[in-house]
């Protein structure tokens, strides 16, 4: 989950987490500056609660919605 080479991002938008809106755009991958947690839905629909995230991570993880509800994490960036 920490090195995206394979991914070219052509637009990125910083992420407010948010209980009700989808992100304006489906994120291919987060971009996560100040560790913490991050409570997600995937493309797909999937909750899931990833816990410990270090500063400078990438997550691998198509997003539709990134939740305030327990996400501690700062500075995310939604990459596609």
């Amino acid at each position: 989950m920490s090195n995206l080479a394979s991914l070219n991002a052509s637009r990125a938008a910083l992420i407010t987490p948010n209980d009700s809106a989808n992100l304006p755009m489906s994120a291919h991958a987060l971009w996560v500056g100040g560790s913490g947690n991050i409570n997600l839905v995937t493309s797909g629909g999937d909750t899931i609660l990833i816990s410990g995230v270090s500063a400078g991570t990438y997550l691998n993880i198509q997003t539709r919605k990134v939740l305030a509800t327990n996400t501690t994490a700062t500075l995310i960036v939604g990459l596609s």
